[in-house]
């Protein structure tokens, strides 16, 4: 099982061209999978069965895993069987028959422009950090890339002249993100000043420098975005994740057709952008209620 797993590892990384971090998480579901069948004396894959699946999932739904964990996990070893089913290691997948769980709705949450506004005022542009953290919210919002994105630009990522950024996405697909004028002028003012001040190494690329001068992770913008979220007092859970879901929410109100959003966000599928109509048709009958006389 191991070296199937291992073969399996190497389609995702050559074939599938997948994220780090989604060849991680599905490592780790296997491995789950690897040792509760080790426990019910079963050495290889080809001899689970479809009873033994749904014994698993019924172990994971004991364990109170969440829709969303249990989804994951189903669709990771549903992709190692059908590796299996084409390599021929296997004659049938015993996940065929397995229904996915349904997941509730959950709709993303988002800033109104005014405290999207707020926020952006919040850094203090006469420090070396608070340029940078601009330049990251600016960013972020101008262009709702990920956080795994904007962490991964370099200086070199940046076209000033153009104002667009070149953003390596999921499944390492690249893409060009517009900035806009405010966050081109952010970025500016924090490379020309701030990274200067941070830099310790003149052959460091990346853009968004630590303290010691390394490049910032996922988790320091974590940190960062919290730090102004608490300076304004909100109760809403504020996430770098929630400025992309506000930058998609915004471009919609503003009239941006529902492809470009897509294209912009770096979905493979439209049905993951469609998402933001709902929240647009929510806001949209809250204006009108508060705004038509007969409402």
């Amino acid at each position: 099982m191991e070296k199937l797993k291992d073969q399996f590892l190497d389609y995702l990384l050559v074939e599938k061209n997948a994220s780090p971090h989604t060849i991680s998480n599905y490592m780790k579901d296997i491995d789950q999978f690897i040792s509760f069948i080790k426990q019910e004396a079963i050495e290889a894959f080809q001899a689970v069965t479809y009873l033994k699946v749904r014994a698993y999932l019924a172990e994971l739904q004991k364990n109170e895993y969440a829709k969303r964990s249990v989804t994951r996990k189903l669709s990771a070893l549903r992709s190692l069987y059908a590796y299996l089913l084409r390599e021929e290691h296997i004659q049938a997948s015993p996940f065929h028959s397995i229904r996915t769980p349904k997941l509730d709705k959950k709709l993303p949450k988002f800033m109104y422009l005014e405290e999207m506004e707020e926020l952006l005022r919040l850094p203090d542009v006469t420090s070396t950090l608070g340029q940078r953290d601009l330049a990251i919210l600016e960013s972020l919002y101008a262009s709702g890339m990920r956080v795994s994105e904007l962490v991964g630009l370099h200086v070199s990522s940046i076209e000033m002249e153009l104002g667009v950024a070149l953003v390596f996405g999921k499944g390492a697909k690249e893409r060009y993100v517009p900035l806009g004028d405010h966050a081109i002028v952010a970025l500016k003012r924090y490379i020309q000043d701030g990274r200067t001040q941070l830099c310790k190494d003149i052959n460091v690329q990346a853009l968004f420098l630590n303290a010691r001068g390394g490049r910032l992770t996922d988790r320091s913008v974590r940190r960062i975005v919290d730090k102004y979220v608490a300076q304004l007092s909100r109760t809403m859970s504020i996430s770098p994740h929630t400025l992309r879901h506000s930058f998609a929410t915004h471009m919609l109100e503003a009239g941006a057709d529902l492809r470009t959003v897509q294209e912009l966000l770096g979905h493979i599928n439209l049905s993951t952008t469609q998402i933001y109509t709902h929240i647009t048709k929510d806001h949209l009958q809250t204006i009108y209620n508060r705004a038509h006389p007969r409402a």
